[in-house]
């Protein structure tokens, strides 16, 4: 055993080392982020959603999506009684009855770990069940799930990432209705803070067999840490809505389900996926 420096004790009692880093293998740790409660002002940024049915919301938990992803978003739909949200394991997800959901919900986490949860019976049944009319809304991890340019996604949007370069940190960030987004959100137009964590950088992958994305919102700053490449998240789409057969697909790059503000921006994405006709539908 190796022994240690006889100043070592001292050390540690003044604090100037700890055990582990002592011995050559602590990492830091950073700080938890936090967003602050007024990052938008102390107002609600998104209207609420009219909700006229009744609709049942799965929600996926397992490898690739943490307990927190899914909290956050059953957090924002508990103002909806409406909108009943049943937690789907990856097994449940493989033998879904497509009948029994309106629409598929894969929150925060990492797409290739909800491929992995899912396993190919739940990506031929996650494109079929849109394919057929369901609703799908990705959230970070989910919407690099949604993407068309790796092995283990589900193609069922017309878009890619800019780079493999995905870890480009943790930040608020602003983002900006496009006109047609203004409509859909509610009458938003002015820029508003949102919560990034490595959300995917789309681009358009120009598939000819399915439609291209339609842009409701854009990043007007960015983040670029980790190597990944700068000048690349400006004016990109940070929410993108589109269909997939029959189906209605709904994307959001970063965090609005636990940005202080827009706290009802995945509960009218859900909605539209469920095929809402609403005057605020982007079609």
């Amino acid at each position: 055993m190796a022994k240690l420096h006889p100043l070592l004790p001292l050390l540690l009692l003044l604090g100037g080392l700890s055990p582990v880093s002592a011995q050559g293998v602590k990492k830091t740790v950073p700080p938890p982020f936090v967003v602050p409660p007024d990052v938008n002002g102390m107002k609600s940024i998104i209207p609420a959603p009219a909700q006229t049915r009744e609709i049942t919301v799965g929600i996926y938990r397992g490898l690739g999506s943490p307990q927190s992803g899914v909290d956050n978003v059953l957090n924002v739909l508990r103002p909806f009684p409406k909108m009943k949200a049943v937690v789907l394991s990856g097994q449940e997800v493989g033998s879904l009855n497509i009948r029994s959901y309106d629409v598929l919900v894969f929150p925060g986490g990492s797409g290739s770990g909800q491929s992995k949860g899912i396993g190919a019976a739940g990506l031929k049944n996650v494109r079929e069940f849109v394919k057929q009319g369901g609703g799908y809304v990705g959230i970070c991890g989910g919407a690099y799930l949604a993407c068309s340019n790796f092995t283990w996604s589900l193609g069922i949007l017309n878009a890619g990432t800019v780079s493999d370069k995905w870890r480009r940190g943790h930040a608020l960030l602003d983002l900006e209705p496009t006109l047609a987004g203004q409509q859909w959100l509610g009458d938003v137009k002015s820029t508003f803070k949102v919560r990034y964590h490595n959300g995917p950088i789309l681009t358009a992958a120009h598939r000819t067999d399915i439609p291209a994305y339609n842009v409701v919102t854009v990043f007007k700053t960015e983040i670029a840490e980790y190597g990944s490449p700068a000048g690349v998240q400006v004016n990109s789409p940070a929410h993108v809505i589109s269909t997939y057969g029959k189906g209605r697909v709904f994307i959001s790059s970063p965090h609005p389900e636990n940005t202080p503000g827009l706290e009802n921006f995945i509960p009218r994405g859900i909605l539209w996926s469920a095929g809402d006709k609403s005057p605020h539908a982007v079609e």
